[in-house]
């Protein structure tokens, strides 16, 4: 098969195309046959990352798409040839995504609704997920997203053009909330709004607090954090009693401040949140709400649904990590197979 390794760290030039052989799923194992694959910031970060990596070789990318291929002992609920999206393919494991066929444990596949198509199921991942468990911190919030989970709560989704804000727009509209977004351009401002996000606002602006307090006058109870170290005193100001901050990146700034009194008196929460630590237990209801919202056709991808499409050959890896790496706005995809092959 056809699979992009790197066996050393550094630039998108240690990737390289090899031939290697299909692997065989061990007990509680499946292998899939690639048909797209996701690339995100967190695949160019561990291929350039100085500390090295952990395998003689590496298969890059976490999130992708595909039709299973082959059980391995003791798998249940998934059969041959069902359509997945599959997730953190490459954590703890030297094998992702990057390759025709991908062999990964059974709690990583999620089943992938009839009409839904591998563009969304390569776009989930990581991106879905971090904005699942963003939206599930609150002390008194759902821990669940469904239809309604959110009624009548406010979320504010600091980036709201990226990959992740993208994600947290469509489920907390479909959870019932009333989406704030800030972006950073007339073309960000149009995505945001073809994401479904009620209200969008621009920065830099002196006066954002107070336009977000004119939309929510009692607070925000939800913040979707892309850059704490840029936004960690306006979230405090226009935060709700018991408000959760919830961030997962370091946009502009490796350090964060934030008022003391104002914070505790409010009771905030902040939460970090790393996928490859948050545990299998959030991992596993963040896939089923995920798929849950599939069936209701919520995730779409598409410039007409506000994340627009790159997509890039198998052999083009290494340009794929580049234009993630640059910040191309949207979502990058890596056409791995046919989907009928």
């Amino acid at each position: 098969m056809k699979a992009i390794v790197y066996s050393a760290t550094g630039s998108s030039s240690v990737l390289s195309p090899v031939e290697r052989e299909v692997g065989t799923p061990g007990p509680g194992e499946v292998r899939v046959r690639v048909v797209a694959s996701g690339v995100n910031p967190t695949d160019w970060k561990a291929r350039a990352n100085p500390t090295g990596i952990a395998f003689p070789e590496v298969v890059p990318n976490q999130d992708g798409a595909g039709v299973v291929d082959a059980l391995g002992e003791g798998v249940t609920g998934v059969a041959v040839g069902d359509r997945v999206w599959v997730y953190l393919a490459a954590h703890q494991r030297p094998t992702g995504t990057a390759q025709e066929f991908t062999v990964l444990p059974i709690e990583r596949v999620a089943p992938l609704p009839d009409g839904i198509g591998f563009d969304v199921a390569a776009s989930l991942g990581v991106p879905a997920m971090t904005a699942h468990r963003a939206l599930t911190v609150h002390e008194h919030g759902p821990s669940r997203l469904a239809p309604d989970a959110l009624s009548g709560r406010v979320v504010l989704v600091q980036g709201g053009a990226g990959a992740v804000g993208h994600a947290a727009i469509q489920l907390a509209v479909w959870a019932g909330a009333t989406v704030i977004t800030t972006v950073s351009s007339d073309e960000k401002e149009t995505l945001a709004r073809a994401a479904g996000a009620h209200h969008v606002l621009r920065y830099p602006d002196n006066s954002l607090a107070d336009r977000i307090r004119e939309i929510a006058p009692d607070g925000v109870h939800h913040v979707v954090e892309v850059a704490p170290g840029q936004n960690a005193a306006l979230d405090v100001e226009v935060a709700a009693n018991h408000a959760s901050i919830a961030y997962y990146a370091n946009n502009n700034g490796e350090e964060f401040t934030v008022p003391i009194v104002v914070s505790f008196a409010k009771n905030l929460r902040w939460q970090g949140l790393l996928l490859y630590t948050v545990g299998p237990e959030a991992l596993g209801v963040a896939a089923e709400d995920i798929t849950l919202a599939l069936h209701d056709g919520v995730l779409p991808v598409g410039e007409a649904a506000g994340l627009p499409l790159t997509w890039f050959e198998l052999d083009e890896t290494a340009a794929a990590h580049d234009a993630v790496e640059n910040g191309v706005t949207g979502k990058v995809l890596i056409r791995v197979s046919e989907e009928t092959a």
